[in-house]
């Protein structure tokens, strides 16, 4: 393979994000990523590595690169014909080069010392991937190197047992999270599957027990949740201002068939299903065992055992988005013979409609007024969205964990151009870390760049 010229792995404008240049050492070709975006684009580009083998688009569109794709055997017919050096084909992305360098710095300067944690921004009504940002990132080509102990070394440092920072793992697609109150997306999406409207008066309490047990759940900061009148709120209020109470009250005493329905619509939404590859592979989201209604109320604010990776939320903004239709998320455009010449174009494929058109205009209009009610909210565009703060430790270290903060959001609110899912483990207010003071920051300065002006 080393002594083939390997194709080019170009991004949504053009620009190179990795390709092969012409050495004087035994092997022939030394695999490069421009210094100044390697960083940003290792999650999509992955690594392509003699001593180590590859990652992301160097390893799931291998075939194409390494030019022994069955669609490339005319060209290496050619080039034997011609007594040309034979050449890989080129793999097109539709990642934004500008969008993956807003994600990427948001969360490298989002925290002190760097978050951890991912973006993940979709366009809604393709599916296509415009950005996947995942920190602490690392430089592929150090392990493209040439140099065995450049090789070495940085492989050693990016893969010590237990590193807590894990440069080399994939967060958008394959780590799972506690989603915390971003869920309530869908945990509405379910009450509006089961006949509840917006109007619904659901408890203002500060506090609720959950079903059959002596185990309490709270709203943020032990508030009655704003807005009450008569110790009641309207599921419109209660998603605005992201009342724990409400949504447990919502669904143990409220919808009709609730683990049923709850459960069914998570997975129209793609939870407890087998993911489709990208081509890279994303780790499936889960619901978890819901065997009582105490496990539901948990489950409803994206606690319990409710596992999701960033780029199942983001999917599920961009699902409301666009209009309820579900689309396929894919991060290669156009497979290209080193001619340049089209071998194959991905087509938006539909994968199903978790919910009708009305109840994603319903959750929409939920949406915005979550944003309005965000810290930091306005600006040049109008977005519709759902922080969230998880929990994520064993009940004794709650009160002195750092969340890990989320924003799900899509901009313009009508007519939507992309749909983000941002999270932050380590965000800097540690136990006061919220979704809105975190992540949103991060998620806004990714709409924006693409439609509100941003340079």
């Amino acid at each position: 393979e080393y002594s083939r010229q390997r194709g080019a792995i170009t991004a949504d404008t053009g620009s190179v994000v990795a390709v092969s240049v012409p050495t004087d050492s035994r092997l022939k070709f030394l695999r490069t990523y421009p210094a100044n975006t390697a960083e940003a684009f290792a999650p999509v580009t992955g690594y392509y590595s003699f001593q180590y083998g590859s990652s992301g688009l160097e390893l799931y569109e291998n075939s194409i690169l390494n030019g022994n794709d069955d669609r490339l055997f005319g060209q290496r017919f050619m080039d034997m014909f011609s007594g040309r050096d034979p050449r890989g084909g080129n793999v097109v992305s539709p990642v934004m080069p500008r969008l993956q360098q807003v994600a990427y710095d948001g969360l490298r300067n989002g925290c002190q010392g760097g978050c951890r944690g991912a973006v993940v921004a979709l366009q809604p009504n393709t599916g296509k991937i415009l950005a996947m940002a995942s920190t602490p990132s690392y430089d592929p080509n150090r392990l493209a190197s040439h140099d065995q102990d450049v090789r070495e070394r940085s492989w050693a440092v990016w893969n010590q047992p237990g590193d807590i920072n894990n440069p080399m793992l994939n967060r958008a697609v394959n780590q799972l999270y506690p989603p915390g109150s971003t869920f309530k997306v869908i945990t509405s999406a379910a009450a509006l599957r089961d006949g509840i409207t917006p109007d619904e008066r659901l408890t203002a309490a500060p506090s609720i027990t959950l079903p059959d047990t002596a185990t309490s759940l709270s709203n943020y900061g032990g508030q009655t949740c704003p807005g009450s009148t008569g110790g009641t709120v309207s599921l419109t209020q209660a998603f605005e201002y992201s009342c724990n109470t409400a949504f447990v009250d919502l669904t143990t005493t409220k919808m009709k068939d609730p683990i049923t329905v709850f459960t069914e619509t998570a997975n129209r939404f793609g939870l407890d299903e087998e993911q489709p590859d990208t081509p890279l592979p994303v780790s499936q989201s889960t619901v978890g065992a819901i065997p009582d209604l105490a496990a539901l109320g948990q489950a409803s604010i994206g606690q319990r055992d409710v596992r999701v990776t960033p780029m199942q939320m983001a999917m599920v903004a961009a699902t409301v988005a666009n209009g309820g239709v579900r689309m396929q998320p894919y991060l290669v455009d156009k497979l290209q013979a080193a001619d340049l010449r089209t071998l194959q174009t991905t087509q938006p494929t539909t994968i199903n409609e978790p919910i009708s058109s009305d109840q994603a205009a319903t959750l929409t209009s939920m949406m915005i007024d979550s944003e309005r009610n965000t810290a930091g909210a306005g600006g040049p565009v109008s977005i519709a969205s759902k922080t969230g703060t998880a929990e994520h430790s064993a009940t004794s270290d709650v009160e002195s964990e750092t969340p890990y903060s989320w924003y799900i959001a899509f901009g313009p609110s009508s007519n939507a151009q992309i749909a983000v899912a941002v999270v932050v483990e380590n965000g800097d207010l540690g136990p006061a870390s919220t979704g809105g003071a975190v992540a949103a920051p991060i998620g806004r300065a990714v709409i924006n760049a693409l439609v509100g002006g941003a340079s």
